[in-house]
């Protein structure tokens, strides 16, 4: 096993998963070489779901996929801990583990525990953060959801308020903000119509659903800069006939605990306030002081998928700055762009193995999806057919189930579908606890 390529992998998102699963089935349960994969967390989340998560009405548990059962099954080998350190020259990464302690167990003066893991080629899916850019107290006063921890913590501040009202003898409005306009904050003002409604139906009603004010702000001069103007323009009038305001055009210069102030020197109210609106490299990748990076510390990669700083190291996903063809727009966070990115790398570690040329990423754009309900979606494919209403949420959701067959094989995501389907219909609609 010693003589084994060793392919090491950094981070379990939606891209890191599934190319770990595709390695594992193929080159490591043929002995061609070792595959390991490294992440901080314990279970793996479908980063799309976040919104749903936050808003209460998907149970996370449910949908995690726990690294070291889908390890076993997968032919390749988990390692729990956070990248510190990357060293190119001795080809291994420094991974930190004593946060994984318990407090009571840890000491003020206790060694920092780290371990090193080696490799031959190294593959780093990290994935992507908020970029507050430096925003006055966003930090402070606004929710972010990058992960599955921070969805949580945003629904459980919400359920709160929610139980708080309900101790009051009079009805209390609540404001809501959510800062960026991006799919994540379109989805999330959506999900958080439809779970207003739940809340009153399920009794919570010292909050009326007609007092629960969702305000969407972007700086640009409309929603959803990514897709087109048409699909803009149709999901604004959705959210408005939702009783959703959107702010275009209004730049956010300050945010406190009660309000958001605008560049204009005008603010609203906002209780709770979601940032969305942007988003930046991991922190840890700034300081891989060795790899060439663009502004917002993405490791800058060639169409190969390898950095631009060192041939053993690839980059994919949302941490890295891919532009595959020249004067052509570098690729965007999207899942789509990282499952590609997988499928590509899978193809390419085999040809690195045999010592054949490494191939050229080309990224084929399938369109978008933005959901907008339970049973709505907009979008676009292929970059010129509109799709709305319940066929567009259908294929939204195909999304997903797609992801699930890439990480579980198709009769396992079959299953998962029929479960969720009965678990729907009858489980309660959102998340009371």
């Amino acid at each position: 096993m010693s003589n084994l390529h060793k392919i090491v992998i950094v981070g379990g998102g939606a891209g890191g998963l599934e190319l770990a699963t595709q390695l594992g089935n193929t080159l490591g349960k043929n002995h061609k070489a070792k595959i390991t994969l490294v992440d901080q967390k314990l279970t793996h989340i479908w980063k799309p779901l976040l919104h749903e998560i936050a808003a209460g009405s998907l149970n996370p548990h449910a949908e995690e996929t726990n690294y070291f059962a889908h390890a076993a099954k997968h032919h390749y080998e988990f390692v729990l801990g956070s990248l510190m350190q990357v060293d190119p020259a001795a080809k291994h990464i420094i991974l930190e583990t004593s946060q994984l302690s318990k407090p009571a167990q840890t000491q003020p003066d206790q060694e920092q525990k780290n371990i090193r893991v080696d490799y031959d080629t190294l593959i780093i899916a990290v994935g992507s953060t908020s970029n507050d850019f430096n925003t006055q107290g966003v930090k402070q006063h606004c929710h972010f959801l990058d992960s599955r921890k921070q969805a949580d913590i945003f629904h459980q501040d919400l359920l709160h308020l929610y139980l708080e009202a309900q101790n009051q003898e009079t009805t209390r409005a609540l404001n809501i903000a959510i800062i960026g306009a991006g799919a994540t904050g379109i989805e999330l003002a959506a999900e958080l119509y439809q779970a207003k409604q739940t809340f009153f139906k399920y009794g919570l009603n010292k909050i009326d659903p007609k007092n629960v004010n969702i305000t969407v702000i972007e700086a640009a001069d409309r929603i959803l800069p990514a897709l087109s103007e048409t699909v803009a323009k149709h999901t604004r009038h959705q959210l408005e006939q939702f009783g959703i305001k959107v702010l275009t055009q209004h730049r956010v210069a300050k945010v406190d605990q009660d309000k958001v102030y605008f560049a204009d020197g005008s603010s609203i109210d906002a209780e709770l306030k979601v940032w969305a609106a942007g988003i930046k490299a991991p922190v840890v990748l700034e300081k891989l002081t060795e790899f060439q990076k663009d502004n917002i510390h993405r490791l800058k990669v060639y169409a190969t998928l390898q950095t631009l700083s060192d041939p053993n190291v690839f980059a994919f996903g949302d941490c890295a700055h891919c532009q595959p063809v020249a004067n052509e727009p570098v690729l965007g966070p999207r899942a789509q762009v990282a499952s590609q990115q997988a499928s590509f790398l899978l193809e390419a570690m085999k040809a690195r193995i045999q010592g054949k040329p490494q191939p050229m990423f080309k990224f084929s754009d399938k369109g978008s999806l933005v959901s907008l309900s339970h049973n709505k979606a907009v979008g676009e494919l292929l970059g010129q057919v509109n799709v709305q209403g319940l066929l567009a949420k259908t294929m939204y959701i195909s999304l997903y189930r797609l992801h699930q067959a890439a990480i579980h094989g198709y009769t396992h995501a079959g299953l998962l579908t029929a479960k969720d389907f009965v678990t729907r219909k009858t489980g309660p609609k959102i998340k009371l606890h």
